[in-house]
């Protein structure tokens, strides 16, 4: 049984490794892929998500264009991370494969309008302005989706973009709110669980020794992306956030959590984007969301490179 998913993404060096993730796995079907700002801004968001998909050996798959800013801030993105291109590393050619004319929005509303109840599942990799627009416009369809699977926030980790604030959800922390409050299941891979995901010498090796496009690519992704964040935690390797969420889905047994309360600060200052995680429970507030705190992290890239490998 096939599971269908939308990805939402802001490609992002670690967001292509998810999307080659997703595609090298049979038992996931991509209805689409949808567009946001967030690493960079739109227009170079869209490009990259197409790059990936002809990586992949998939131009037949189609990609949206979303939202151009968050929902009430400026658009704030992380070039210094990922480069002037976002996907900084590799020389991918310019895509030859079309951006579709329907806007991301639309194609997501439709998508859970006809496809039957309860079958797809939105994975969020970049901030959620896409999603918290679609529930924003259609707030009747929130019953209609699966699961969202996103990648955002942290609690026991701090943040990686703030003291107390992840960057997705920095982003845009009034559309983090519209999700964790719209009833849908969600479940939430913060940096608590991909800081524990390092893209160690070792495991490029393994990307490296696959002597194909997509391995040779993710080699150039990997090592570029892995830069700053070895510079600033003083580790072996970078954390590699987005793969997280496909690799939850495809096995869920690699990953450790708990239904607990998740809310977002959209007010304060110091504290903007910052995810407040009841893991202990200490208060009567509902548990919208299970938040993912362990990962086996060997299990994880024994999951990855294999699939990688199978690509072209």
């Amino acid at each position: 049984m096939t599971r269908k998913i939308i990805i939402d993404t802001d490609p992002g060096q670690d967001d292509a490794l998810a999307i080659l993730l997703a595609f090298a796995s049979p038992e996931l079907e991509v209805l689409g892929i949808t567009a946001v700002a967030g690493n960079v801004p739109l227009a170079l968001t869209q490009l990259n998500a197409r790059k990936i998909c002809e990586l992949a050996g998939r131009p037949d798959a189609r990609v949206f264009a979303g939202a151009d800013r968050p929902l009430m801030r400026p658009l704030v993105t992380a070039e210094h991370v990922h480069g002037k291109t976002g996907l900084d590393g590799p020389d991918l050619p310019e895509p030859v494969m079309k951006l579709q004319d329907q806007h991301a929005v639309d194609f997501i509303i439709e998508t859970l309008r006809t496809e039957e109840a309860g079958s797809v599942t939105l994975c969020a990799l970049g901030p959620l302005t896409n999603i918290a627009q679609v529930l924003i416009r259609a707030p009747e369809l929130a019953p209609r989706i699966q699961e969202i699977v996103l990648m955002g926030g942290g609690f026991f980790e701090g943040g990686n973009v703030t003291p107390t604030a992840e960057f997705n959800i920095y982003v845009d922390p009034h559309a983090a709110q519209i999700v964790l409050q719209s009833g849908v299941p969600v479940v939430i891979l913060p940096l608590d669980v991909t800081h524990k995901a390092l893209t160690t010498a070792k495991r490029i090796g393994r990307f490296r020794a696959m002597g194909t496009k997509a391995g040779d690519a993710s080699v150039a992704l990997l090592e570029f992306f892995e830069r700053f964040d070895e510079e600033k935690y003083g580790s072996d390797g970078g954390p590699l956030h987005d793969p997280n969420v496909i690799a939850y889905l495809l096995k869920p047994e690699l990953y450790r959590g708990r239904q607990c309360n998740v809310m977002v600060d959209a007010a304060n200052e110091l504290t903007l984007g910052m995810t407040v995680v009841d893991w202990w429970g200490v208060t009567d507030r509902h548990k919208n969301a299970l938040y993912i705190r362990y990962v086996d992290d060997e299990g994880f890239f024994d999951l990855l490179t294999e699939r990688v490998a199978r690509l072209p």
